[in-house]
């Protein structure tokens, strides 16, 4: 989903998200603006805090994960996969190229550590117990080999050196090692709010995609039932060389497990020159969304050749929010379907739902401030401003 700051791209989501919620789709959402506190606020309220959950990154209380851990001791091609995914993009800067080798024997030493804490479950699943087997024992069994791996086809020495920081005692050490593992699988409802790293290089691209393993995890092991993952600004991270089979891989498993990624940004450059976010995202997405498009005139034709948009549908997306009616309040979004079908809708609701999406500042602090006053009931905070309002406009 694509439009500019303003065009309402959060608020339609947030519509978006609360009906497949109601239809029992499992949501996970990654977001950088803290745009969906009020509809998870309210789905926590409402199920007395069994859902509707909201994981916020602070230095305090960071967001960990163990990527190793399962509760049944299972690891499918596609779970070893993604764990060599994860420990290549710790390893690589946005500039280094992976190898067939390097993938491959760090796929190798994987499968290792598995059938190893498979045989053994007195080792506990967590990176710091890989770290250990890669330092005292593959690298062992390196050199003892016949035809040995030269240091310029796979140096193990400096991977262990570039992730030391994620091993116990450096800096990071807390990021892949949780004692307690994130409930996924019961929630149907988690956000995700990561704003406070987003501007951290390491950290920012290594957390999110930790989550989206974490929800393909919760994706596999839920058959039958669809699952929706949001990723707001935070796809930005992930946009690297290395990153691009990733995304790639993400997108084409979500599909074969009822499940469905969206992408949703603002940034038009960041669409049209990158080649990662063409092949892996763009060309593996059926449905198009794009909100008021005025503000990229001058760029709406690489848009419209990027996402192969027809004159007809250029026609529809630009005559987008040209001929409201003044006495509704509503914003309208372009929908296209696989190239068959689009057409334009008004994302109206009521003024209660306006309230619980709404990310302008001034109405937030008008709700939450209400709230205080009645004792921190947000939703009869909002059914008197919404009361309110409509007094007002009669």
């Amino acid at each position: 989903m694509l439009g500019p700051s303003g065009s309402g791209k959060s608020f339609f989501m947030c519509h978006v998200v609360r009906q497949y919620y109601e239809q029992g789709t499992h949501v996970v959402l990654i977001d950088t603006g803290h745009s969906y506190w009020g509809l998870c606020n309210q789905i926590h309220r409402k199920t007395h805090g069994r859902d509707g959950i909201y994981y916020t990154y602070t230095e305090k209380h960071p967001i960990s994960f163990n990527p190793f851990y399962t509760d049944d001791y299972v690891f499918d091609v596609e779970k070893k996969d993604s764990i060599v995914t994860l420990l290549l993009t710790l390893w690589k800067s946005e500039t280094e190229n992976v190898t067939k080798t390097e993938s491959g024997e760090l796929g190798s030493a994987v499968s290792a550590y598995i059938s190893l804490i498979q045989a053994d479950h007195s080792i506990v699943p967590c990176f710091d117990t890989f770290y250990e087997y890669m330092r005292d024992v593959y690298r062992q069994q390196m050199q003892e080999r016949d035809i040995k791996v030269e240091k310029d086809d796979f140096n193990i020495d400096n991977f262990l050196t570039t992730l030391r920081q994620y091993y116990k005692g450096g800096r990071y050490d807390f990021l892949l090692n949780s004692k307690e593992n994130i409930d996924l699988l019961g929630k149907r409802f988690i956000v995700f709010e990561i704003d406070s790293i987003k501007d951290n290089k390491e950290l920012f691209p290594v957390v999110t995609i930790i989550i989206m393993e974490a929800f393909i995890n919760k994706m596999r092991r839920l058959k039958g039932v669809r699952k929706m993952l949001v990723v707001e600004e935070a796809w930005k991270a992930l946009t690297s060389a290395n990153m691009a089979s990733y995304m790639l891989y993400m997108y084409k498993t979500v599909r074969k497990f009822f499940g469905e990624a969206v992408v949703v940004t603002q940034e038009v450059d960041d669409i049209i020159s990158s080649p990662i976010v063409k092949e892996s995202i763009i060309n593996n997405s059926d449905c198009k969304i794009l909100l008021d498009q005025r503000k990229y005139m001058n760029k709406f034709d690489q848009i419209q050749n990027l996402l192969g948009l027809t004159e007809k549908e250029k026609g529809q997306i630009l005559s987008i929010n040209q001929a409201n009616n003044p006495s509704r309040l509503y914003k309208e979004v372009w929908i296209g379907l696989g190239g068959t079908q689009s057409a334009v809708y008004a994302t109206e609701v009521s003024p209660e739902e306006y309230l619980a999406y709404t990310t302008e500042e001034t109405e937030k602090i008008e709700v939450q401030r209400l709230a205080e006053e009645l004792g921190g009931d947000i939703e009869g905070a909002i059914r008197q401003l919404a009361e309110k309002r409509r007094e007002e406009n009669k």
